[in-house]
């Protein structure tokens, strides 16, 4: 029973990492379309990508302290193996 939920809790970790891994991918080809196109150009992306990486980076460095705690700890979360 234990090894059948261990097998579980590991397939979900799994399958959690590799969504993050294709959001992070979707998000790099999101800056690099808009950089290379420009913000209007990318029909299939209707989102200011770059726009939305700045809002956010600004507002983790607005929070000074907590803000680059917070990127250290999700930074920490992604990077354990």
């Amino acid at each position: 029973m234990v090894d059948n939920m261990t097998k579980v809790l590991d397939n979900a970790v799994s399958l959690m990492k590799k969504l993050t891994d294709v959001g992070l991918t979707l998000l790099a080809l999101g800056v690099v379309l808009q950089v290379l196109f420009g913000a209007t150009a990318v029909p299939f992306m209707p989102v200011d990508v770059i726009g939305s990486v700045v809002a956010v980076t600004n507002q983790l460095g607005s929070e000074g302290l907590v803000g680059l705690v917070a990127v250290w700890v999700l930074a920490s979360l992604y990077n354990r193996k």
